[in-house]
């Protein structure tokens, strides 16, 4: 999963009514085609950063959008020139790939200057939702390292203990056996996983080539996403798009009822297992304080109980449980698909995670 971005300049426009030379509109996301056992679904997160103030060409906007869907990743469009012919004239881009050895020692020339490293990750996926102030604030928590080739960066199994952040170089994240599953390249974020929902880290990551990341330790992590809301956002679409590559297979045994324990699928993945692949149905628990039911309409959740608890209490009651099991009963009754949802899934997990912090800290 590569955030990345690709960026393409403004070389030519004669006539052009929107941009001017210089102009820059930055790519970054997916386009996946994803296989499961009723047939296929495509996934696009594609997000272009238009040029500030200027109009808005939704015609060139596509051919952006196009050549992503073609390339699947933006680290994968190679160096080419674009054309838009709206309005009978023409816009000419120029894309080069660019390397981040220059932030890196930029960052290391400017390690003690918040303001100036602010400046230079400003244009990183995971920092645009923040705004200036809070990006300074969070920026004064990084501390940057640098790791050699077959340096294992975290380790499966080991408590998550920081988020890392790629500014340069190649990792490899791998299996038991040492098989690779992914590479993670400039710009792309690990260990978030174990650090939002207190579980082991899930994969070891090694170093392939020489790495420079930055990173925050867990407790501060977790404070910064409790003060700032938008980077809750991105942490939950990024888990969700994570635990869609992962558990897209699982979708033909959840139609058939599935059973398992939370030791072996945490309610984290769990519950946004069931919401991206919108299941409809009944999810059993058998926990440490009894019985315990969420219902599930198209992946939206519209009731939970656990205990003597009912709806949103019960529900992140649930979310802190480590041990347990769980069975998924699929269709709900015509009384029960009418009820209103709970909430939006990803703020009903955020706003979760958040409180099981709390008592942890408490």
């Amino acid at each position: 999963m590569s955030f990345s971005e690709a960026v393409f300049k403004v070389v030519g426009l004669p006539g052009c009514p929107y941009y001017k030379n210089g102009d820059e509109f930055k790519i970054s996301g997916n386009a996946l085609l994803l296989e499961h056992n009723k047939g296929s679904k495509f996934i696009s997160t594609a997000i272009i950063d238009l040029p500030k103030h200027r109009g808005e060409c939704r015609t060139l906007i596509a051919e952006l959008t196009k050549i992503l869907v073609t390339h699947e990743r933006v680290d994968r469009i190679p160096e080419s020139n674009i054309s838009c012919g709206k309005c009978h004239s023409e816009i000419r881009l120029e894309h080069k790939k660019v390397t981040n050895i220059a932030l890196v020692e930029d960052i290391r020339k400017h390690s003690t200057d918040v303001n100036a490293i602010a400046s230079l990750l400003s244009n990183f996926s995971i920092f645009r939702t923040l705004d200036e102030v809070s990006l300074k604030d969070f920026v004064s928590m990084l501390r940057l390292i640098k790791y050699s080739p077959d340096d294992c960066v975290i380790t499966k199994g080991e408590p998550g203990r920081n988020l890392y952040i790629i500014l340069s170089g190649l990792v490899n994240v791998v299996d038991d056996d040492g098989h690779s599953i992914t590479k993670l390249r400039n710009g792309e974020v690990f260990g978030e996983m174990s650090l939002i929902s207190g579980d082991p880290v899930g994969a070891t990551i090694k170093v392939i080539e020489p790495t420079t990341v930055l990173f925050i330790r867990g407790q501060d992590f977790l404070k910064v996403l409790n003060r700032f809301p938008s980077l809750q956002m991105y942490f939950a679409r990024l888990l969700s798009r994570r635990l869609a590559k992962s558990n897209v297979m699982m979708s033909k045994e959840f139609s058939s009822g599935m059973t398992g324990t939370l030791s072996q699928m945490p309610p984290v993945e769990l519950f946004q297992t069931m919401n991206y692949n919108q299941k409809t149905g009944v999810l059993a628990l058998n926990c440490a304080k009894g019985p315990a039911s969420i219902m599930f309409r198209n992946g939206a959740i519209i009731q939970a109980k656990y205990g003597r608890k009912t709806g949103r209490s019960a529900f992140f009651d649930v979310l802190g449980e480590k041990k347990g099991r769980f069975h998924f009963v699929p269709g709900l009754p015509d009384a029960e698909m009418n009820m209103p949802e709970m909430g939006m899934f990803m703020e009903l997990l955020m706003e979760g995670l958040r409180k099981l912090d709390e008592r942890v800290s408490a």
